[in-house]
Formats: C-alpha cells, structure tokens, sequence
C-alpha cells in the first residue's frame, strides 16, 4: 500500500518546549490513522505542521507527493482541516458557509451546488441548509465543519479531536459520519484523540504519541494482543510500599500502579488471583474494593508502555 504521508524526523520547538521530537512515520493512501495521547502530547502540533500553519523546527514530511516546506499551498490544495476549536460563521446559515468555503477554493459553480448538496447529505444535514448557524447544537456544527472539511475533494481530511465536548451519544453518530466520508470519498483520514474508545472504533491503525515522541505504532488489536496475556485490575484503599515488594514476587510482564489501583499484565491469570488476595490480606494495611480480570484495552496498552494513565 502506498503512503500518502511520510514524515521524517519531525521535530518542532517553542523556546525551552519541544512539542514534537523527531518522529518518524508513514501513513497509507485511504486509511484512518490515529495519533492517539494526553493534552499536551504533541498531537495538535503534529497535525499543523503537516497542514502548513506551523513551520517545523526540523525535519519534513510530504503530503500528498509536496513536501510541506517547498510546496504549502500544493499541500493546502490537497487537504481539508477540521479544527480543534469551532471555525464556522455562527451568524451565516450552514449553506452560506460552504458555499464561502467553495468559492475559496475556485470550485465552479456549476459543481458548487451539486457539491453542496452531497455533503451536507453525508452528514444528514440537509433539513438545516439554510438555517442559521447560531441555532445548531455543538455536534450539527461539528457535522458541518466535517462537510466542510472535504467539499472540495481533498486527498486528506485531518480532523483534529473530532468529537471533543460533545455527549457520548452524538460522539458516536460522528464515528459514523466518518466511516461513511471514508466509504464513500475514498480519502485518507488522520485524526488526533486522547478518546481510547473513539481510536479503536474508528482508526486502521494509530500511533501513541507522549511528549512528543511515537510511543508504539500499530494496528488497535495488534497493540492489544502484543501484551500476550490478560489484565489484572485491583483497586486498594491504600498501597504502601510493602504491598508493591510483595507483589513484584509474582511473575508478571508489568506491574503498573496508579493513584490507589494496580495493574498487572500476566498469563493464567486466573491461577494467580488466589495468590495476590493472600498477599494483600497478609499486608493488613489495605482495604480490597476491586478486583476484576479483562482482555487488553487501548488503555491498558496505553499504561503498558507509557507507565501512566492517559491525561
């Protein structure tokens, strides 16, 4: 499969911050891509650098065959962006807004309308054509900056937190929207989430990224099955330092511990349940409140190789 993103040795600084470090990656023609970590992580910054807001500190990538620094508005040409933050004209109805969006890419009119008509229909919006904007919730708006995004035959859609606010219910009616815009536009999607949910429902692949580096890179169920075992969660009202050494006895491939809840990746879990009880009763300095076993979750992936807990 080709790759119609290839990024080398991306790196951008602000004064003493470096946001991005060197991150080296390729993402393929008509896949959903996913740069998935915490607020701060490093993926807004990624995705404007890629889309030519941002200049690098170092490094390149190319977009679509133009390299981001010698051919920006080649790179312009060839994407639609979602922003982070809302962008649309609250005061304009959702027809005047793309159709101000149409005219700033030279779309001919006689295309313009048909256009319109397709993508305000992908996002099941076309009741509300000419309704003002100021009147739509938060995810109608987020629908239309989605049609927006791709009105004009882009080659990459780049959603940055594409359902970040909005209620879990309209979260989801947006991974719909998506899946469909790729089904139907055949166009490669790259979007950032600190969503673990969001990321293994829409991605084909994803990148975790922290501090501005790429953690692992993979397929969602490839990175889950990478931990080769099942996820022990316990939940104590208290840990000391005696309950971890004791703990550290029993074979595990990681022993993670958040706040007041530990995590501990190993086979056969279920024939090692009996002995950690016992540890723990024997510590008599902790309350069990929880015990559960689970197969691997992004955000058991997340805690395996970042050591933390996504923010």
């Amino acid at each position: 499969m080709s790759a119609i993103i290839k990024i080398k040795n991306l790196s951008k600084k602000f004064k003493d911050l470096t946001a991005v470090n060197k991150i080296n990656l390729a993402i393929n023609k008509g896949e959903i891509f996913g740069l998935l970590g915490p607020n701060g992580a490093g993926k807004t910054t990624t995705i404007s650098m890629l889309s030519t807001l941002l200049k690098p500190s170092s490094g390149t990538a190319v977009v679509n065959g133009y390299d981001i620094g010698k051919h920006p508005a080649k790179v312009r040409d060839s994407m639609g962006v979602v922003f982070q933050d809302s962008v649309v004209d609250s005061d304009l109805t959702a027809y005047d807004n793309l159709d101000f969006h149409a005219r700033l890419y030279k779309i001919p009119n006689d295309l313009k309308e048909k256009r319109i008509k397709e993508v305000i229909e992908l996002v099941n919006l076309s009741e509300y054509l000419k309704k003002p904007v100021e009147t739509f919730s938060g995810g109608m708006k987020r629908r239309l900056e989605i049609a927006r995004g791709f009105l004009h035959h882009p080659k990459v859609l780049f959603l940055d937190e594409p359902t970040l606010g909005l209620d879990p219910q309209t979260r989801r009616h947006i991974w719909d929207y998506i899946l469909q815009l790729r089904k139907r536009e055949n166009i490669t999607i790259v979007l950032t989430t600190h969503y673990l949910e969001e990321a293994d429902f829409l991605c084909d692949r994803i990148a975790i990224i922290d501090h501005g580096k790429i953690i692992v890179l993979g397929e969602p169920g490839q990175l889950k099955n990478r931990l080769r075992g099942d996820v022990i969660k316990i939940k104590l009202s208290r840990i000391n330092v005696n309950i971890v050494k004791m703990l550290k006895r029993i074979k595990a491939k990681k022993l993670d511990i958040v706040n007041n809840e530990i995590s501990i990746v190993t086979k056969n879990a279920e024939s090692k349940i009996a002995g950690i009880v016992d540890i723990l009763k024997r510590s008599n300095h902790s309350k069990i409140e929880s015990i559960f076993i689970h197969k691997p979750t992004l955000e058991d992936v997340f805690l395996y190789y970042t050591g933390k807990e996504i923010r």
